[in-house]
């Protein structure tokens, strides 16, 4: 079968071989789905598709695509494939009819030039049915796992429903493999030869050059909405980082710690003295934290239009910050040029609004023309505005987990990971 695709989806394995030996620890005896013979074999691989959708219009495929190599790997061996993914949080009848996993089949048969018979009940018997006489121009995608119950609870008895028609099953989501569901955790346990795909090999031994193959001076950038969100990765990257930047809403509770003040600006009240202490014991161990110097604000969000720049660090009464201004992108941009390893979580503004992405794209250009660091940017909003931005594809790793990379970083186990681990063999009484 003559496959119209780079040849390096094929020798990912290669290509990456040398940056995943040096995560064994990670993957200590967990297998890879090139430990297996696929020809003919019943594969299930556990796929991460929850991408933004519009009215069944699919906004990103960075995740789809992401995906291809360990799908296209499995087709081009030969193996019977079921592919499975969640999307959302599904919780009313409504959402049961809109949360479709159905574009997303159709655009997978686009891309594979393969015919994907889609099945709206997971829990049915149709997959079994349909894996027997399974041809070679096609595969199996179940509707989205989220509508069975079950999933989310990871029961077994759910699980045993898929592992009946499954001889080898693969995780390849990294994006829900801190989540203990059915597919994730129970059902790698009910099926025998179980193994990683190789975008979740990817996205270990990218992440593990932040958690132990960093090399200085290592820069850490974080933004978004709220300090709470990230308490425990600021502890975390505050022992290793030489320099963190702080930008988004983030920023605001940071400068109303420094007695700056931040006018409507979002600000976590209950978060100002963690902001506080942080800044003092940073310069105690000789780390520079950087804060916005100038903002661009607004009196009314949606009203861009409108929108004004500060030209110091406060901002005025009556108005609310929604991006950095040029003299932040300059500060920032200079620390990411001097830097050798990057990471950078969440946005420095309202990025989807034209007139407040300017510092994150700025940013995302930076990023992109240090070519002398490893940039890896943290999944979700961020991952979105890379991409946004025209340079993603210049950044060495864009991972597809938002949560996931944050656990993953912070030393927390990965419900995903560990379930893929040889089962311990019980002591001689």
């Amino acid at each position: 079968m003559k496959w119209d695709f780079p040849v390096e989806w094929l020798i990912w394995p290669f290509i990456w071989q040398r940056k995943v030996e040096s995560v064994s620890k990670t993957l200590s005896g967990i297998k890879s789905i090139d430990d297996f013979s696929l020809e003919d074999k019943k594969v299930f691989i556990r796929v991460d598709f929850n991408v933004p959708m519009e009215n069944g219009r699919i906004l990103d495929e960075t995740r789809i695509n992401a995906a291809l190599p360990t799908i296209k790997y499995a087709v081009e061996k030969g193996a019977k494939i079921v592919l499975a993914s969640h999307w959302g949080r599904p919780k009313s009848p409504e959402d049961f009819t809109q949360m479709t996993l159905e574009p997303v089949a159709k655009r997978i048969s686009e891309i594979l030039k393969l015919e994907v018979l889609f099945i709206e009940e997971p829990r049915s018997d149709a997959p079994k049915a349909l894996l027997a006489g399974l041809k070679p121009s096609q595969i199996i995608f179940l509707e989205n796992l989220r509508f069975c119950a079950g999933e989310e609870e990871n029961s077994r008895e759910f699980a045993q429903k898929i592992a009946d028609y499954t001889e080898i099953y693969i995780n390849d989501a990294f994006g829900a493999s801190h989540r203990a569901h059915a597919s994730i955790v129970a059902l790698p346990q009910l099926v025998p030869q179980h193994g990683l795909g190789f975008l979740m090999k990817k996205e270990i031994a990218m992440l593990d050059q932040v958690r132990w193959e960093r090399q200085h001076p290592f820069l850490a950038i974080l933004g978004g909405a709220k300090v709470s969100d990230k308490i425990d990765i600021i502890e975390m990257l505050l022992e290793q980082v030489d320099t963190l930047i702080v930008g988004g809403a983030m920023a605001y509770t940071f400068l109303a710690s420094q007695n700056i003040s931040i006018g409507k600006s979002r600000v976590e009240v209950d978060k100002i003295r963690f902001a506080a202490s942080l800044m003092e014991r940073a310069q105690a161990r000789g780390k520079k934290i950087l804060l916005p110097m100038d903002h661009i604000v607004v009196k009314n969000i949606k009203q861009p239009e409108e929108a004004t720049l500060t030209f110091t660090p406060s901002i005025q009464e009556d108005f609310l910050g929604v991006d950095i201004g040029p003299q932040s992108i300059d500060l920032f941009s200079k620390a990411i040029l001097n830097a050798r390893t990057i990471f950078w979580n969440g946005p420095m503004g309202i990025f989807e609004t034209p007139q407040y992405s300017q510092g994150t794209f700025a940013l995302a250009q930076a990023l992109a023309e240090n070519s002398k660091a490893t940039t890896i940017v943290g999944g979700g909003d961020s991952a979105a505005a890379a991409m946004a931005s025209g340079y993603g594809d210049k950044m060495t790793h864009i991972s597809t987990g938002g949560g996931a990379s944050l656990e993953y970083l912070q030393g927390k186990k990965m419900p995903g990971i560990e379930a893929l681990r040889p089962a311990k063999k019980s002591e001689p009484v």
